[in-house]
């Protein structure tokens, strides 16, 4: 996969209109990413900044510290379960930390992911220290945007919605407009990506020559990993869903995750 350090603001992009903006953050464990729109817009998305840029920022001090009419935070999952939202009780939330990976500088939150499912993860204290410098309750699980946006838009029951970034991908489906998986995985090399795909599909006991894989993040549309993809199944493409308008030099598909994130109210703690 390629590795995108991609800078873009629009030319009428100024620090003195930012409450008018809303200011969109995608955290990593040691990097992130942040977009700003304005009235449905992209005015400005850049990628691949480290961590501490975040924490003490010296060259984003401006813009990070300007003030926003909205700002969304998307944060990592080390580990995560969902719980179906009838069954959730913020009693239970120290049983189910139990099925995650949780390590002594971990944080567990549980957080609202759609109208039917909770989901419950750990992240790093550090990371949760500096969202809360922004305000924790503008923070939501960093794939809940891109999770909304295919709910929104009538996905087919048989469809796979992959999103990749750097070495990880994430899977989904739905059927009859619900989520029905989520999972994501560590994969090494088109051969691995193809690998995890098709196990996912087996275990939804979808037939490979009848699925249509829609694929978001750091991938290109003439690469080889979606030309490998689409030898296993029915096809394999970018996908081109838009949430923002954007700029001619901006592809849907590569901000669709951070873009997304402007789909995401405040969020719902639980």
């Amino acid at each position: 996969m390629n590795e995108h350090n991609y800078t873009y603001h629009d030319d009428n992009f100024s620090l003195d209109k930012t409450e008018d903006y809303t200011l969109l953050i995608q955290v990593e464990d040691k990097s992130f990413s942040y977009a700003i729109s304005n009235n449905g817009k992209l005015i400005a998305w850049a990628e691949n900044y480290p961590f501490d840029e975040l924490s003490d920022p010296q060259e984003l001090l401006d813009l990070l510290s300007a003030k926003y009419g909205q700002m969304i935070i998307g944060l990592p999952a080390h580990s995560f379960t969902l719980v179906p939202a009838e069954l959730f009780s913020g009693e239970r939330l120290p049983n189910l930390a139990r099925f995650l990976d949780v390590k002594a500088d971990s944080k567990v939150i549980a957080q609202v992911l759609d109208k039917e499912n909770i989901i419950v993860y750990n992240t790093s204290e550090a990371i949760v220290s500096t969202a809360e410098e922004f305000g924790i309750r503008n923070t939501v699980f960093t794939s809940k945007g891109w999770l909304t946006a295919i709910a929104q838009n009538n996905p087919g029951n048989d469809c796979l919605y992959l999103n990749i970034e750097k070495e990880k991908v994430e899977i989904a489906h739905f059927a009859s407009g619900k989520l029905r998986f989520y999972n994501s995985f560590d994969f090494n090399g088109d051969d691995e990506l193809v690998y995890f795909t098709v196990l996912v599909a087996n275990e939804l006991n979808l037939e490979a020559k009848y699925t249509s894989l829609y694929v978001s993040g750091n991938i290109d549309a003439d690469s080889k990993g979606l030309s490998r993809l689409a030898e296993f199944f029915k096809a394999a493409e970018v996908n081109n869903l838009q949430v923002l308008q954007l700029p001619a030099e901006v592809v849907a598909h590569r901000v669709l995750s951070i873009a997304a994130l402007s789909l995401c109210a405040l969020s719902e703690a639980v």
